[in-house]
């Protein structure tokens, strides 16, 4: 059971809490409870072991393929969390004896998992249990565990096995060479692993520290086997006798952009990692710790300063779980990494990148810190290497990037075979990595954004030109001409919505087609004019002279589905709207996703009018920042005819509707809409989360308060800012970035407050309303 209100004082709407242990439900806190810092990503699964637990370690960027017959994923390194605990010689378990006061917390502020409770064993020993761990954001190669256990009534035996365990797979899969194990001065464990194709070292270390009442336990049993090497403690305790550990490891891959070169020998890697297990060792968990708190603090905390008063201190600590995710999730350290579907929480989707990225998680950093958005787009600036790959296999040419991203390099690494037809018995083919292609103008869409907000003429000088003209010459080379309707089209594509395979004219697809081409265009005679020698190299690299009268020659005649006459509905593609429509009610009303699925396969669900997530009404919301070709009366429209037909399957969606709710007037669905969408993982089905956690629907929580309710929009380059408040919140502040400068901004349902923090000037619109400012403007908002 979960509980978000046992937080008190300082940590009031900080803490998330798990108040009753099942053995049965245990992937949800393993996932949500996930602790990280962008480096590597730790699974919460607890210390004992429990036969339907997911134990996960995954460090960024370390993708390797197993064979030829799967494609490249995120591979579960060696575990160090897993203690085998006995009491009085017999195995210590949940699921025997009596537990009480039981409760696992992740502390948002400190990024602290704990866990505790009061056990009497079978035989009637009666013990306190407590568990602590960080992954540092100080230190990003740290792992720090502490375990302590007190007798409360008798004499009792405890004794446990703890080290490094390299028996691990992905469901199966086991991607490493086995290594070189060794223990140092009795005490420091390192384990070595090489993965089989991408032959990546990976050097892990782990040191102990046992005591009894202070006092440091006589030197502990060392065992070395088959891919594992721990160490044996045994220790006999009194009543009121207390036993700590403290477990410190380190993580290093030649991967890591340190040691990602020719001339560096894994001896070197050895040596690094194990002088840092050392340093940290002498420090000791408590310290580490403080300085990873004081790290929060002034990474995340005090820099994103977002701050809610709600009528529900749920809606704060949504916030808060949001950007304690955010942070986590995402390799801000190097640019050679992107962010996986499921984050660094599981192993589902493999760790691949998707277009979540461009269209739920980097807006985030576009506006709050574009450091991190700068090195998430030269992700996929190096990703044209296998974008360009996917394109010429295909038979096209420029930059088709692919459906699912790995390493840049990589191409294409969707898997061809999903699910069970319910039908046929038969695998379903998963068509994306075919025939989903928005995600290139998608990518170009996220470079023009980053770019407006941030005026970053560097970023794109360096790599944002190459980029939209690259995914523009996809496009120009992926039309198809009608001959009849003297037209070009793009048929055989599926759009956001994937419940709707093998359609013509995807509207979102198309106008997002249109977008890319219509901005390549814009930007090549630019760069004419203000810099031909750019686009000399530019036409050396792609020729980009060549590409520039196709674009637009194409522009002028590519097929825009256009609202129709009697009703201003844009047709989703050119079938949908004469679908079958059938009643959705018991779908829309299910707790799990997917049940669609219980009662019809793809091929039906194909000619019904149902769709997975925002399609046209993500359509609306994004061209609207960058091109305001649609009324409000047709994005109204279109919300009301396409929001009843959306199961909302995909965590993608809700937060998109709640924003275009908002900005239609309907600010209790918008409320309602918002809540759904932190439900997604924080909500009270105890399986919603068991492959990972939903990166993007956390992004789209943010999006929410900050682009719904907050009114932060870009439109049409310019800044704007109309607040409207739900109903439950008393006001919102937060700290956001505009073209190089700090902005804070506070809103009730009164009053506009926004600072310029360097007092450089700021201009935006307010409601129809310019304003520029060099420090503080109070603004009274209409009521």
């Amino acid at each position: 059971m979960l509980n978000y209100t046992l937080g008190k004082g300082e940590f009031e709407n900080w803490i998330i809490s798990e108040t009753a242990f099942s053995p049965d439900k245990l992937g949800k806190c393993e996932s949500i409870m996930y602790l990280g810092n962008g480096y590597m990503g730790l699974r919460s699964a607890t210390e004992e072991p429990y036969l339907k637990e997911v134990r996960n370690l995954f460090v960024n960027g370390t993708f390797n393929k197993f064979s030829e017959m799967e494609v490249s994923e995120l591979p579960n390194l060696a575990d160090i969390t897993r203690i085998d605990i006995r009491v009085d010689g017999e195995r210590f378990s949940l699921e025997f004896g009596e537990t009480k006061d039981y409760i696992r917390q992740l502390n948002l502020k400190t990024a602290e998992l704990t866990r505790s409770f009061t056990w009497t064993s079978p035989k009637g020993k009666l013990l306190r249990f407590t568990f602590r761990r960080f992954v540092s954001l100080d230190h990003l190669h740290l792992i720090g565990m502490k375990m302590e256990v007190e007798s409360l009534n008798a004499t009792v035996q405890i004794s446990f096995d703890s080290g490094i365990n390299a028996q691990m797979t992905n469901s199966g899969t086991q991607h490493f060479h086995e290594g070189e194990k060794r223990i140092f001065d009795k005490r420091f464990i390192q384990l070595l692993q090489k993965t089989i194709e991408s032959n990546i070292d990976v050097v892990i270390n782990t040191a102990h520290r046992v005591t009894v009442n202070g006092m440091e336990t006589k030197e502990p049993t060392m065992t070395i086997d088959r891919r594992k090497v721990w160490q044996t403690y045994q220790v006999e305790l009194n009543p009121n006798d207390k036993l700590t550990m403290e477990k410190l490891t380190t993580v290093y891959t030649s991967r890591d952009k340190e040691f990602d070169h020719e001339d560096v020998q894994l001896e070197t890697l050895r040596e690094t990692s194990l002088q840092a297990l050392r340093d940290s060792f002498s420090k000791g968990y408590d310290a580490l710790f403080q300085r990873h708190v004081n790290t929060w603090k002034r990474k995340v905390w005090d820099y994103y300063k977002l701050r809610i008063n709600s009528k529900d201190g749920y809606d704060q600590l949504a916030l808060r779980f949001a950007l304690y995710h955010l942070t986590v999730m995402t390799p801000a350290h190097d640019e050679r990494m992107g962010i996986g579907a499921k984050a660094l929480s599981g192993e589902g989707y493999k760790g691949h990148s998707f277009w979540d990225t461009e269209i739920f998680i980097l807006p985030f950093f576009t506006f709050s810190n574009p450091k991190v958005a700068r090195s998430l787009l030269k992700y996929r600036y190096l990703g044209l290497e296998g974008a360009r790959k996917k394109a010429i296999e295909n038979g096209y040419v420029g930059a088709m990037y692919p459906w699912e991203q790995a390493w840049p390099s990589d191409g294409e690494v969707t898997p061809v075979w999903g699910a069970v037809d319910i039908v046929t018995g038969k695998q379903t083919k998963i068509w994306s990595g075919f025939i989903e292609q928005h995600i290139s103008a998608d990518i170009a869409f996220a470079v023009y954004q980053y770019y407006l907000v941030t005026g970053d003429e560097d970023f794109l000088d360096r790599y944002g030109y190459e980029m939209i003209f690259e995914t523009a010459r996809f496009w120009a080379s992926r039309l198809e001409w009608n001959e009849e309707k003297q037209e070009y089209h793009i048929n055989d594509v599926i759009g956001p919505d994937e419940y709707k395979e093998h359609v013509n004219n995807n509207a979102f697809t198309n106008f997002m087609a249109a977008f890319n081409m219509k901005l390549a265009v814009r930007l090549y005679e630019r760069l004419i004019e203000n810099n031909p020698k750019r686009i000399e190299q530019l036409n050396e690299k792609i020729q980009v002279n060549q590409a520039y009268p196709m674009w637009k020659e194409k522009l002028e005649k590519i097929y825009l589905p256009q609202p129709r006459k009697e009703d201003a509905i844009i047709p989703q593609d050119d079938m949908y709207l004469q679908l079958q429509n059938i009643d959705l009610s018991k779908y829309k009303n299910s707790a799990k996703v997917g049940t669609l699925f219980e009662d019809y396969n793809l091929e039906q669900v194909n000619r019904i009018q149902v769709t997975k997530q925002a399609d046209v009404v993500i359509l609306l919301y994004l061209l609207e920042q960058v091109d305001a070709i649609f009324s409000n009366d047709v994005k109204e429209k279109n919300f009301h005819y396409y929001e009843p037909r959306t199961l909302h399957d995909s965590s993608l969606s809700l937060s998109t509707h709640a924003i275009i709710a908002n900005d239609i007037g309907d600010k209790d669905l918008a409320y309602s809409l918002f809540r759904k969408a932190t439900e997604i993982d924080l909500g009270p089905f105890m399986h919603s989360s068991d492959h990972g956690v939903h990166a993007a629907s956390i992004g789209g929580i943010w999006q929410t308060a900050i682009f719904g309710f907050a009114g932060i929009r870009l439109k049409n380059g310019r800044l704007q800012i109309n607040p409207k408040l739900p109903d439950q919140w008393q006001d919102i502040q937060f700290t956001m970035q505009w073209q190089g400068q700090p902005v804070t901004i506070y809103a009730n349902h009164e009053k506009l407050i926004v600072k310029a923090e360097r007092q450089e000037k700021l201009s935006f619109d307010v409601f129809g309303k310019e304003y520029v400012c060099t420090d503080v403007v109070d603004i009274p908002l209409q009521p």
